[in-house]
């Protein structure tokens, strides 16, 4: 990977000053469209999903542990598998306790939901060391009905809003969110792939730096284009 050329301090004032402008535009871009995202229309959830957690059965309802929001993280961990997705597992590392306490004063709460067995989760939380709330949809339909387990046996397979031709079998990474009116639960949005970045974390503090996230798909375009070809389509 080249280095950026190095110059004088006013060159670099010039430049930075130039790509403020960008930003700025950038952050208004962004502004407007959280402001479109909020204003989304809904939809009730009238499955009456059953999870297992360390306490017992829970519903979508009792995740939200009596806030109005619910922000669900859909982490990759097949029933077949002994340990969690690392990527999954390198995002839920940037899940602080200081995090979900933030997310609690706005009256919303923070889970995570996998279809390994609770067993499996439990095992592989204490090893990790987490303490957010981790709950299992084995033998739910939750993960298809909400395009994270990919089985065309069970459901056409569609990840990202798109259909996915000759999928096989397989977990895939997202984040869902849900709100709560009363008794109620409804989906209010859903993102996927590099969608659910947005959430920030380490990745967002890479792209300020000189080497960015130091990944292939970020090579000037001349340089990419039989990169990116190789590379799996989970841009969003």
């Amino acid at each position: 990977m080249s280095l950026p050329e190095v110059v004088s301090r006013s060159e670099w004032l010039e430049a930075r000053r130039a790509l403020l402008v960008k930003e700025k535009a950038a952050t208004r871009a962004r502004d407007e469209l959280n402001a479109e995202r909020r204003s989304l229309p809904m939809v009730l959830v009238d499955k009456d999903y059953v999870f297992d957690g360390p306490s017992g059965e829970v519903r979508l309802l009792d995740m939200f542990e009596g806030r109005r929001q619910l922000v669900l993280g859909h982490f990759m961990f097949d029933p077949s598998w002994d340990d969690g997705c690392s990527s999954c597992s390198a995002g839920a590392d940037e899940v602080s306790d200081g995090l979900v306490r933030h997310l609690a004063v706005r009256d919303t709460s923070m889970a995570f939901v996998s279809r390994a067995p609770l067993a499996k989760i439990e095992a592989y939380k204490a090893k990790k060391g987490w303490t957010f709330p981790w709950y299992s949809s084995f033998g739910s339909d939750f993960n298809y009905d909400y395009h994270v387990t990919l089985d065309p046996a069970v459901l056409p397979a569609e990840y990202n809003y798109r259909p996915v031709e000759d999928a096989s079998p397989g977990e895939a990474p997202g984040q869902s969110f849900f709100l709560r009116d009363g008794e109620r639960v409804f989906h209010t949005y859903s993102t996927f792939a590099r969608g659910t970045e947005a959430t920030g974390g380490s990745y967002y503090y890479l792209d300020l730096t000189a080497l960015g996230r130091q990944e292939e798909w970020e090579l000037p375009k001349d340089r990419s284009d039989d990169v990116r070809a190789a590379l799996p389509n989970f841009e969003s």
